[in-house]
């Protein structure tokens, strides 16, 4: 069996939420990280929610060490109080893309490989190319603006829409790095964050994470715990928002 991928931050995240018990749900399933450390700390029952049907063939080989303390069910974690079917003691959220699907060139999340302009973490949604040779180019360029906090928003937008049609991310990536200046050493790359901002709005990641804050609030038990692990400054601020909201209000 491959070595397990070990989420950077599950080790702070089960200091954090101990002692571990009962029943938790892993809303962002992934390569199983979580979901296997929860289970090893003591959860009886793990219930991993993906929005990727791919994840769960790949999980075969070792989910059954687990027995039927391990439940995978596809979905949206915005859906969690329906799909875990039971009052829950803590439910984990890592946010954003992983690292598994940024190396499958053919699902269209890297600037770096060249691969179908796709984007759709799972679902019957519009895909990246769908949207960018669509919508207007004020709209492309809120996009880039509020979701990538990208300063040279609309003129990356008015590039996109001349360029059109774009199908290849290849195509996105040359066409974003040739309105900005190269990269100096230590900087990011010049796409990263048009292809954040266009991923994020492809998988209405924002609306997702309000629904699926306030379905954690329906689902969990008094006194659950709530765990999301973020490294993005919108997501985290979302967060934040909401937990100071419930605490304003006693909850």
């Amino acid at each position: 069996m491959a070595d397990p991928h070990i989420p950077v931050l599950l080790a702070p995240l089960l200091r954090a939420t101990a002692p571990i018990g009962g029943v938790w749900l892993d809303g962002t399933f992934g390569a199983g990280g979580y979901a296997r450390g929860l289970l090893d700390a003591g959860a009886d029952l793990v219930i991993g929610v993906d929005r990727d049907p791919s994840v769960f063939r790949m999980a075969e080989e070792w989910r059954g060490q687990y027995g039927d303390r391990l439940r995978l069910v596809e979905g949206t974690f915005s859906d969690m109080d329906v799909l875990a079917g039971q009052p829950l003691d803590g439910v984990v959220l890592d946010l954003g893309v992983s690292s598994m699907q940024l190396d499958q060139a053919d699902r269209g999340f890297s600037f770096m490989r060249d691969g179908p302009l796709d984007m759709r973490m799972g679902g019957d949604v519009p895909s990246a190319a769908d949207l960018l040779n669509s919508a207007e180019e004020s709209e492309i360029a809120d996009v880039l603006y509020h979701y990538g906090e990208e300063r040279a928003a609309r003129r990356i937008a008015r590039a996109i829409v001349a360029a059109r049609p774009l199908n290849r991310t290849t195509q996105l990536t040359q066409v974003v790095t040739g309105c900005l200046p190269r990269a100096k050493p230590g900087q990011s790359h010049p796409a990263t964050r048009s292809f954040q901002a266009i991923r994020i709005w492809v998988n209405d990641e924002f609306g997702q994470l309000v629904a699926g804050l306030s379905a954690a609030e329906r689902a969990l038990k008094p006194g659950g715990q709530l765990a999301v692990v973020s490294f993005h400054s919108l997501e985290d601020r979302i967060v934040k928002r909401f937990m100071q909201a419930r605490s304003d209000a006693g909850g």
